[in-house]
């Protein structure tokens, strides 16, 4: 397990090493550069060449890729000059990280809870109403845009209804401890329970809109698994030899049917951040995904970086994550 495990980190290493030339790369053929981001509209070229000089685009491409692997591994990005004028990229990440973790969190619970059994049932009675409406919903979510369900969750339980929050992470009138920055979890650790209430009473809707095209596919993958691996030949053979329905369906079955729902729910993971710019902009959550879509809007090549650097690692290492339990669920795996 611990060469498995040493020989797909090295895979990763070299998946970020590639990805850092190509965000390199990237980020100076946008138009107008980090000079004309930093310094604006009414830039001089005496102006111009001062900040060329000190940022060092004036050297050559290899020298300005080691200066930005240095200064990366340093923390250092830059200064944000859209997201938040004047702060360090850093701490703008670090900031809007909570928030958009928290809704992901969220949402792939609500997907796994509900896609993984859903999917299961569907197929154990496969042809039933409970199968074609299960499926019929699928479609849907995945038919239907996030951003549009987003404002027709936001108008129907928030406007119209008055159930649940319009927009924010937490009502602007509690006087909440910050600890974390994760709302809900500040709010447990200092037994303030109605922010912590609160907190999850905001994240709701925006969680539901985010997590139907992650359900849908989770569902869909399961089911499909759950009726191919019920018709193998160790199934058929562990059923003649006496086993009990319950040992079957959950050493056989399920245990097998969980080689592809894992790697479904990791890649799921790593396309949260896409889903979430769409509904942190509805919902108004000051998280990554709105810092993502500012920083486009803005050019702030600063915030991007930082961003989408800290993204590609979340998929990196939620791929690890993936085949590692897919090596603990299956031990053949190890030694390829």
């Amino acid at each position: 397990m611990l060469r498995y495990t040493i020989r797909r980190l090295g895979q990763l290493a070299i998946v970020l090493a590639v990805l850092s030339v190509l965000l390199f790369a990237w980020l100076r053929s946008l138009p107008g550069g980090p000079v004309s981001a930093l310094l604006g509209n009414r830039a001089t070229p005496e102006s111009r060449a001062r900040l060329v000089e000190r940022l060092g685009l004036d050297e050559p491409l290899y020298v300005q890729y080691w200066n930005f692997l240095q200064r990366a591994a340093s923390g250092d990005f830059g200064v944000s000059t859209g997201v938040q004028r004047g702060t360090p990229a850093l701490q703008v990440f670090l900031q809007r990280m909570p928030a958009t973790l928290e809704l992901s969190a969220l949402a792939l619970l609500l997907a796994v809870v509900v896609g993984i059994p859903l999917g299961y049932l569907a197929a154990r009675r496969r042809g039933s109403w409970l199968d074609n409406i299960s499926i019929t919903w699928s479609l849907v979510g995945v038919a239907v845009p996030v951003f549009f369900l987003a404002f027709l969750l936001k108008y129907i339980f928030a406007i119209e209804l008055g159930l649940l929050p319009v927009s924010g992470r937490q009502e602007a009138g509690i006087n909440a401890t910050e600890v974390t920055g994760f709302y809900i979890l500040d709010g447990i650790l200092t037994r303030e329970w109605d922010a912590a209430w609160d907190a999850f009473l905001h994240l709701i809707l925006p969680a539901i809109a985010l997590s139907t095209i992650p359900f849908a596919v989770i569902f869909r993958i399961t089911r499909a698994a759950v009726l191919d691996v019920a018709e193998e030949d160790y199934v058929r053979t562990a059923r003649a030899k006496g086993l009990t329905a319950m040992v079957i369906r959950g050493r056989h079955i399920l245990r097998n049917a969980m080689l592809p729902v894992v790697t479904t729910i990791g890649l799921q993971t790593g396309a949260l951040l896409s889903g979430a710019v769409l509904t942190e902009q509805v919902f108004n959550i000051a998280g990554l995904g709105q810092a993502l879509s500012l920083g486009f809007q803005r050019q702030d090549f600063a915030v991007l970086q930082v961003v989408i650097i800290a993204a590609a690692m979340v998929y990196v290492l939620v791929n690890l994550i993936v085949d590692l339990a897919y090596a603990a669920i299956d031990p053949r795996l190890r030694t390829r």
